[in-house]
């Protein structure tokens, strides 16, 4: 076993949580939380009878990271140590995998999943366990899944239950929660101890010095660029979005292209040209949204990307539109003669980004100077992730530097996702030096350790002061460098600067809710958490109500871009909560199926089959679901709007529709289809 010994300042911090107390330890990225939450959980193993510990963390890598670099060296030779992500199947049987075992460690989601879970096999309840390890525990707070766990927790707390676990928080930034004074700051860091039921928040006050030796700052420097004195490719996009706007004759709509507001106005006008009716205000809007994104794309990286990501719309939805009318007829021609144009002016190398002229001289700096350097650079989107590293490998100068690049982006059940093993992969390859610059979401700010990382680069990004502090913490090497690479004057210095006000206003926070008197401490929290408890089924009897305002009958479903009326909010049925399938046979004489989806993992009961679309108009509505090897149209609300007696209206997601669904039925399903099936049997009569 893995000697297993703490600095004074974590010792310091770990000491209420010895002695049985829920606490959030609170100390720099770097500053060993994770070893400090081993102690304390093998000192509650040592002397708890029939301890049990769970360990979550809000990012899949960390489960592999926390089990192999910490919990199972240090632990694993007396105690039984597993770890569980999406893609293992111990998590099909997480009540049994939760008896056998000391410590589990895994995502809160599947934690979730078992407490909600009927099955005997997943079912688990918090009183299962004696010690809840919350890991970036800061994320407990609204709809998060930590917080959902400690509602749980909570309410369970105030009806008198007995037997809850321990909890013990870690976290680096408990932030501001967007908050500007430090009144409204300060109940910001309450609020989060009352949700985690804390009864303090630990940081060093007498071993500051040793704290600060150990966990040294990387230098921040800001590598600003000057504006970009010409940009013709962005102009000529901006022309042809003036020509939209004047095809759309909308008054009072901003021309602030190139903007997040710009963004915010066109999403708005298309959901509202979409429930008015009005197919020329919401096709327009969807298009000025792509020429939004295109010039987003051009402030970013190259002018070649911004090009590429308008084309590849158009050609898409070139390939799937049928029954087009005026509106379209006027959009595509426009691209289709201005497209030449566009190419001509997005290969002009002297009007490309001067942020990549920064960029580039920022990598090469550590990379060209310092054999071994290994940096992380953070871009906001996948598509962003996905330009810069094409830009890294296209550049001469960086492959000649031996940089080596990869992309590390998050996992989900989308197309686009890396799977769970590809994150494992990369990072590995990462730390064992095959790797050395990760180009990566805000998915690598936060618990990554890289010991040898010296470099990291925040590049056009527009974040939190929890996402600062996250990801400098990812510089762990000596003299390691975090760099803004922004441009003069622009929203990114602005927002970095606030940031840093920000996490000093975090500081002062913390510190008066440590000078509070316990009485007083406690008296507060409770007060926060009762007030949390009757929100909660204040929204739980609204949304109720809501989902009740309509028969599903009487609910209609038309597609979101040709507005034929497709199906009837009665014809929805959902599996497992999370899957809305149209179950009515006819239903798929409105639909055409695409290309094979492949998703980056399985699942234990489907397997995604083809792409569906509008049958009339080639609006993509979601994807075959091959449940128990039945084809179900699995779809998506947002590509809808719905016809109520009330009036039309747009949803993003299926649990805020306002009509009940009911649970889909695989035996009475297949016996009303399948009838040839069941000849001389009852098995459907019920």
């Amino acid at each position: 076993m893995a000697e297993l010994s703490l600095r004074k300042y974590q010792e310091e911090v770990v000491q209420p949580a010895l002695e049985g107390k829920n606490i959030i330890i609170w100390l720099p990225t770097g500053g060993g939380k994770t070893r400090a939450a081993v102690y304390v959980a093998k000192r509650h193993l040592e002397t708890k009878p029939r301890a049990k510990v769970a360990v979550l963390v809000n990012k899949v890598h960390l489960v592999d990271q926390h089990y192999s670099k910490e919990f199972n060296p240090c632990l694993g030779r007396q105690y039984n140590v597993l770890n569980i992500s999406g893609d293992s199947v111990h998590k099909d049987f997480f009540s049994k995998v939760v008896c056998d075992n000391d410590v589990v460690i895994c995502t809160a989601q599947i934690l979730e999943n078992a407490l909600q879970s009927t099955e005997e096999d997943k079912h688990v309840k918090l009183t299962d366990f004696s010690l809840l390890i919350i890991d970036e525990c800061h994320h407990t707070h609204k709809e998060s899944v930590y917080n959902k766990i400690m509602e749980r927790y909570v309410e369970s707390k105030l009806e008198g239950e007995r037997g809850l676990p321990q909890v013990l928080g870690l976290t680096a930034s408990l932030g501001t929660g967007g908050m500007r004074t430090l009144e409204k700051a300060t109940e910001h860091v309450l609020q989060i101890c009352a949700n985690l039921d804390a009864t303090a928040i630990m940081s060093s006050k007498e071993h500051v010095g040793e704290l600060q030796k150990n966990v040294p700052k990387p230098m921040k420097r800001y590598d600003i660029v000057a504006r970009r004195q010409k940009d013709p490719f962005g102009d000529h996009l901006k022309k042809m979005m003036h020509i939209i706007h004047d095809f759309m004759e909308v008054e009072g709509i901003s021309r602030d292209f190139g903007t997040q507001d710009y963004e915010a106005e066109v999403v708005l006008l298309e959901k509202t040209g979409a429930v008015q009716k009005n197919r020329r205000v919401a096709q327009c809007a969807l298009h000025l949204r792509r020429y939004n994104d295109a010039l987003l794309i051009n402030d970013t990286v190259r002018m070649v990307d911004a090009f590429s990501v308008l084309d590849e719309f158009y050609c898409s939805k070139r390939e799937s539109r049928t029954g087009l009318d005026a509106t379209d007829v006027f959009l595509f021609r426009l691209f289709r003669e201005h497209k030449n144009k566009l190419q001509t002016l997005a290969s002009q190398a002297q009007f490309e980004n001067p942020k990549l002229s920064k960029l580039e001289h920022t990598l090469l700096e550590q990379f060209g100077e310092k054999r071994g350097s290994r940096g992380i650079l953070f871009s906001k989107t996948r598509k962003g992730t996905q330009c810069l590293h094409d830009w890294v490998c296209a550049n001469g100068r960086l492959q000649a530097a031996g940089i080596r690049a990869a992309i590390l982006t998050g996992s989900g059940n989308l197309a686009n996702c890396m799977s769970q093993n590809e994150q494992k992969q990369t990072i590995s390859l990462f730390r064992s030096g095959v790797l050395n610059l990760l180009v990566s979401t805000s998915i690598a700010e936060e618990g990554l350790d890289i010991p040898e990382c010296n470099l990291v680069v925040r590049y056009g990004l527009l974040t939190n002061e929890i996402a600062m502090q996250q990801a400098s913490g990812r510089a762990r090497a000596g003299d390691s460098v975090y760099s803004v690479v922004a441009q003069a004057g622009g929203r990114e210095v602005n927002r970095e600067r606030t940031n840093e006000y920000l996490e000093e206003l975090t500081g002062k926070a913390i510190a008066e809710v440590q000078r509070m008197a316990p009485q007083e401490f406690r008296k507060r929290v409770g007060e926060l958490q009762r007030e949390a408890l009757i929100a909660r089924r204040l929204a739980e009897l609204k949304a109720e109500g809501k989902r009740g305002l309509y028969q599903a009958a009487g609910v209609r479903l038309c597609c979101r871009l040709c507005n034929a009326p497709v199906a009837n909010g009665h014809e929805i049925q959902t599996i497992d909560g999370a899957h809305y399938v149209n179950v009515n046979p006819d239903f798929k004489s409105h639909y055409r199926l695409g290309g094979q989806i492949v998703l980056p993992r399985t699942f234990e009961d489907w397997r995604p089959g083809r792409k569906v679309s509008c049958a009339k108009c080639g609006q993509e509505w979601g994807m075959e679901m091959i449940y128990k090897d039945v084809p179900l149209p699995n779809i998506a609300i947002k590509n809808f709007v719905l016809e109520t007696p009330g009036g039309r209206m747009t949803i993003k997601k299926w649990k805020d529709v306002c009509f009940r669904v009911e649970e889909f039925q695989y035996s009475k399903y297949c016996y009303r289809n399948f009838p040839n099936l069941f000849s001389g049997s009852d098995l459907g009569s019920s």
